[in-house]
């Protein structure tokens, strides 16, 4: 990228805001746009917020060719499940973000377990389960629980983070299992399901960079999820932040680094 360019940061969240400023911050960025941008972009110098959506591929790519930007930055998955990097790239214009093809790992949790699977990646036991197998679901429930193993049960489109129910008795899961595929808690993210084994311990997101032949790790992060003190309630989408994240032993990293650059 010349120095002297303008950028486009595509996003509304803390996320975003903090993207934007890094971006800005370069010797060779102009001036960052933010679209839609949040009151905290607003307020930052050589910064501009613009009103389109984060869903309005064609108007995102329409403005990034007004304004003649250098590079377009995705931050939330669901533009980029909608394809915003392949709209780009018809465009001919530079987008950090995956394919539409490659964002479907995060846009459906049933795809990237069946990925897992196929691929002998590391991943918990689990079974998917479509629109009006409800009953079925229920009946996988209390079969696992009957074996003396507990589940969590996971909307499996994008649900802002907050698709993950995790039960603390077969009675509580079988209600989870309810509210996402007939209750509609999450709607059309809860169409399909997975009901997967619980795992306990720490957890961290572990984020790489990638050119589709190397991946190159990010530090690892984490954040308190539930809502309530103790690790109670339900699951915020990831509040207080922090990286990088001490559980992931340099041992651990590595095996992670190998799993990444497989995937």
């Amino acid at each position: 990228m010349a120095e002297g360019a303008d950028v486009l940061v595509v996003g509304s969240g803390g996320r975003e805001h903090a993207i934007a400023c890094k971006l800005r911050d370069s010797p060779k960025v102009r001036h960052v746009f933010c679209a839609p941008g949040n009151g905290g972009t607003a307020q930052e110098p050589n910064m501009t917020n613009i009103a389109v959506s984060d869903s309005d591929v064609e108007g995102l790519v329409r403005l990034a060719k007004e304004k003649a930007v250098a590079l377009v930055f995705v931050g939330p998955e669901a533009p980029l499940c909608a394809g915003l990097a392949d709209a780009c790239s018809a465009a001919n214009v530079p987008c950090f973000g995956p394919t539409k093809a490659a964002a479907e790992l995060e846009a459906s949790k049933a795809f990237s377990k069946d990925f897992f699977a196929k691929y002998s990646l590391p991943t918990a036991t689990y079974k998917n389960f479509k629109a009006g197998e409800h009953e079925a679901a229920i009946a996988y429930v209390e079969s696992e629980y009957a074996a003396g193993r507990e589940v969590v049960v996971k909307a499996s489109g994008l649900a802002a983070g907050k698709g993950v129910l995790m039960p603390t008795s077969v009675d509580e899961a079988k209600a989870a299992v309810k509210q996402v595929m007939v209750d509609r808690a999450f709607g059309e993210a809860g169409d399909e399901v997975v009901v997967e084994q619980l795992l306990v311990g720490e957890e961290c997101s572990c984020m790489a960079f990638a050119d589709g032949k190397i991946a190159s790790m990010m530090a690892p992060a984490q954040d308190h999820k539930r809502v309530n003190d103790n690790d109670q309630g339900p699951n915020t989408g990831g509040m207080g932040a922090y990286a990088p994240a001490p559980c992931l032993t340099p041992k651990l990293r590595k095996e992670v680094e190998q799993i990444l650059q497989k995937t």
